[in-house]
């Protein structure tokens, strides 16, 4: 962790005591803990609060029990130790002697953080198989919370919890009756880990639909990125706006004065027969450091939790950063999530589950589909993978249907991602290899007209195209003009060739290159290529400026 990061986090914990919302108690725990949670296993236990000044703190935890003293700031924190994994419920007792907390039904397993924007968000009631799932869900041991949505301009060191029923800010199980809420990203790989490790497993939903890459690093990473100065500046003017504007009693006077004026605008409207005016939205008389900002949401949903021992991150976005000129900082934004929640955390090996951004809309001219955000998205994303350690990457374009940005097949999707986790960060609990990995692009030859693309060792067993239909290939000759290519598969070698019956001399291939990408290539365990270009050329992707080419990514976690 960088100095500045360390002190920034560490002065904010020592300096700010732990609000429990709806309490008047002294004896408090942070919102994190509450009846029916997980624990990590085989990690040492954090369990941190506030209370009086130089009070004693008793903590128990089943058979286990330790104390420590609260400091000047009547904050206080301490490790229990590493436990084993357990179905057996037990209860975290802490006491000053005067008061007492208990938190009941605890289990013991692996606890997954689920970050990203809507597509993590996305619950199981509205995924695609929801008529099924939450009628058979039946999963006690499966728990999950939703943080609250909070943006705030500093770090947090809790987040508030409306009530003790409320959806968001309290543990649920994954269970008929409570399920419903669960990211359906996240119930499909906790349910397969879970099978196989036969395990409790714990999810931390902390998505937030509509974010991108920036809201989710820390001011201090994103002032060293020369394109993240727009959004800055934007944001500090927003901010000036506010103050200036009398914060919240001005916000209101300014609401309350635009509903009357609008008012009077709708009967003028309807006296004349036109169209009425939209009425104001309440969204734009709100702090906007409580919105979606630069910084914003690391600040309101992670600083809270960062204390929490967690065995990795399941993170899903990009869809955000595929519009106008978003895609500029991602280059560096998106590595900066990882760099940076791998600091907050204190883990630099902190494994990430990356997914690879389907696509939406419909397909247009080559030149758009070549062109487009979404493909600049899914490179950086997987240059990404490729230069940083404990990463996974996992495509998804196939499990879009209907061009919605919101593929509503989400099995696929948690259960590629179980893969992963089951293969690499969890080789040693199970009994056999798990391929996790679709064809993987390592090299090409161009020979006689063709193009011929190998792949990386053992992806590519089983390599076939779906249904022995060619779709998803493109290939271009010195004019850098793209055009449907056709395809075979080598089965005997492994090998891809591509090739166009008017390209003598072929100088590139793409697949998987589109707004919504449709391709066919697979191998044998049915897992999809990752898209892939052989060229460098740069791209320009409509309704921006400026051209994008391959950046220089730094795995500065490593």
């Amino acid at each position: 962790m960088t100095t500045r990061l360390i002190i920034a986090a560490s002065a904010f914990f020592l300096l700010t005591p732990v609000l429990a919302s709806g309490t008047e108690t002294t004896l408090r725990l942070p919102n994190i803990f509450g009846d029916s949670m997980i624990f990590q296993a085989n990690k040492p236990i954090t369990v941190w609060g506030s209370a009086t000044k130089g009070a004693e703190i008793s903590i128990s935890f089943g058979d286990v029990k330790t104390t420590t003293t609260t400091d000047i700031m009547g904050n206080w924190r301490t490790n229990l130790p590493a436990t084993d994994k357990s179905f057996i419920p037990r209860i975290l007792r802490i006491t000053d002697g005067t008061e007492a907390i208990e938190i009941k039904n605890i289990l013991v397993g692996e606890l997954w953080i689920c970050g990203g924007q809507s597509n993590m968000a996305w619950t199981l009631r509205a995924s695609r198989d929801s008529d099924l799932e939450i009628d058979s869900a039946a999963d006690e041991h499966i728990r999950f919370i939703r943080i609250p949505l909070i943006a705030r301009n500093h770090p947090q060191s809790d987040f508030p919890v409306d009530s003790p029923t409320a959806s968001e800010g309290n543990w649920r199980k994954a269970i008929s009756s409570e399920v419903e809420n669960c990211t359906a990203v996240g119930y499909y790989f906790a349910q397969r880990i879970s099978r196989i490790l036969k395990t409790p497993v714990g999810l931390v939903d902390v998505s937030w639909g509509g974010t991108m890459a920036q809201h989710w690093v820390t001011d201090e990473t994103l002032a060293d990125i020369p394109e993240m100065r727009p959004y800055h500046d934007s944001f500090e003017t927003d901010l000036k706006n506010w103050i200036e504007g009398g914060e919240e009693e001005g916000a209101k006077r300014r609401y309350e004065r635009d509903i009357t004026a609008w008012e009077v605008s709708v009967k003028e409207a309807r006296a004349n027969g036109e169209r009425e005016p939209r009425r104001p939205n309440g969204n734009d008389y709100i702090n906007p450091g409580h919105k979606r900002h630069p910084a914003g949401m690391i600040n309101g949903m992670i600083f809270p939790i960062a204390q929490f021992s967690v065995r990795g991150v399941l993170f899903y976005q990009g869809e955000n950063n595929s519009f106008g000129t978003s895609w500029k900082p991602f280059y560096a934004t998106f590595p900066a999530v990882i760099s940076d929640w791998r600091r907050v955390f204190s883990r630099p090996d902190l494994p990430f589950g990356l997914v690879q951004i389907a696509g939406w809309s419909n397909r247009r001219s080559m030149t758009y589909d070549m062109n487009h955000h979404t493909n600049v998205i899914r490179e950086i994303q997987h240059i990404t993978w490729q230069r940083f350690d404990n990463l996974g990457l996992i495509p998804t374009y196939d499990t879009n249907s209907n061009g919605s940005i919101h593929p509503a097949h989400k099995r696929p999707v948690g259960e590629r991602l179980a893969r992963w986790a089951l293969a690499e960060v969890y080789p040693d609990q199970i009994s056999r290899n798990i391929n996790w990995k679709g064809p993987l692009y390592k090299s090409h030859l161009i020979k006689d007209g063709k193009v011929i693309i190998t792949f990386e060792e053992d992806t590519a067993d089983g390599l076939r195209l779906d249904k022995d239909i060619v779709a998803g290939f493109y290939i271009a000759g010195k004019d850098r003009e793209f055009h449907h290519a056709q395809a075979r598969i080598d089965g005997g070698k492994k090998q891809l060739i591509v090739w166009h019956d008017e390209i003598d001399s072929p100088v590139a291939v793409r697949y998987g290159f589109s707004n919504l990408p449709h391709g066919t290539l697979l191998n044998g365990k049915e897992l999809p290529a990752y898209p892939f270009r052989t060229d460098t050329w740069p791209m320009t992707p409509h309704q921006s400026t400026g051209d994008y080419e391959i950046k220089r990514i730094v795995p500065s976690s490593n």
